[in-house]
């Protein structure tokens, strides 16, 4: 049948006949925020290249955390700022860190949420790279157990899923069998599978204080061209005991998410990172795009793709404009 029989856009004259006929669907529960957490009190630092994003001081993370759950939005992702840092990342696993003290706090304040935790020593190492060194190389397999504890911890803490972002070979098992030992057999791992050595991580880098001093981290992060290569990091996530999988960053991947989608039956996390949401909001503060739209826009293709949920920095302005 063609046109005249045939005339597609009957269904988009108006705003009811379009919702009726909507295939892709984006609402409260498929948002994450991330937070950033640093020590101190009453502390809040706005991000310079993050409009809208703040560092928050533990205290303050409960309140905001109130806020969140009041939106409808079911999650936080927390990243950590210590004090001090060192080569070991000491901070990455201490039972009073500011991680673990903002899991606490959050749990307070607003017990109905999610709490995951990021895993990953670049916040707290000296050098700001995601292992332990030997010289200037990233050391894989002595990584994994400084990893292990960082997410140990945050378990103990109180973090419903932890979700390591470092790339380093092994670590989801040695974090499921490091929990499973310590009796945290129910606690999820979500995995950084898919994280890329990005251009688009420079306004994170800020915010978390967390830039190589030297070097960079393509390394171990993945090569952007490699599609397949990802694929396969999936699989051995799996296979090491991760429940969730992520795809880091995500417009730019798009391709590689519905390929996840249509591979892998388990949930798919897809990250809006940094220098995505920071674009828009450049673009958007200099009259060049209507920004809530584009923001709505960009996150419904990044569902559309193929994720189950997403982290994204607009997450408060998007479920304000979300029906409940």
């Amino acid at each position: 049948m063609s046109f005249p029989t045939v005339r597609m856009r009957r269904l988009r004259r108006r705003e009811p006949l379009r919702r009726l006929a909507r295939e892709t669907r984006l609402s409260r529960d498929d948002l994450v925020l991330p937070l950033f957490v640093v020590e101190g009190s009453g502390v809040r630092q706005p991000v310079a290249s993050m409009p809208g994003v703040e560092r928050l001081s533990v205290d303050l993370v409960g309140e905001e955390c109130k806020r969140v759950a009041d939106l409808g939005i079911p999650a936080v992702i927390l990243f950590g700022i210590p004090a001090a840092k060192d080569a070991r990342g000491s901070g990455a696993d201490d039972p009073n860190g500011v991680v673990q003290r903002a899991v606490a706090a959050v749990r307070r304040a607003a017990p109905e949420l999610c709490v995951i935790t990021d895993v990953c020593l670049c916040e707290y190492t000296d050098h700001g790279h995601c292992g332990l060194l030997e010289g200037e190389d990233v050391a894989n397999d002595p990584s994994l157990e400084r990893l292990a504890a960082a997410a140990l911890s945050h378990a103990r803490a109180g973090a419903d899923v932890v979700a390591p972002s470092d790339m380093m070979d092994g670590r989801v098992a040695a974090i499921r069998r490091a929990l499973d030992d310590a009796g945290f057999a129910h606690v999820p791992i979500l995995a950084y599978a898919a994280k890329y050595a990005s251009a688009f991580y420079g306004p994170f880098r800020e915010a978390a204080e967390s830039a190589p001093a030297f070097g960079d981290r393509r390394g171990y992060q993945m090569d952007p061209p490699n599609r397949r290569e990802a694929l396969r990091e999936m699989e051995l996530d799996l296979a090491e005991g991760a429940d969730v999988l992520m795809v880091k960053p995500a417009l730019p991947y798009l391709d590689v998410l519905a390929e996840a989608r249509r591979r892998f039956d388990v949930p798919l996390a897809a990250y809006h990172v940094s220098g995505e949401y920071a674009m828009l909001m450049a673009a958007a503060a200099n009259g060049w795009l209507d920004g809530p739209r584009a923001m709505m826009e960009t996150l419904v293709a990044i569902k559309r793709a193929g994720a189950d949920f997403i982290l994204t920095y607009a997450a408060r302005e998007i479920a304000a404009r979300l029906a409940p």
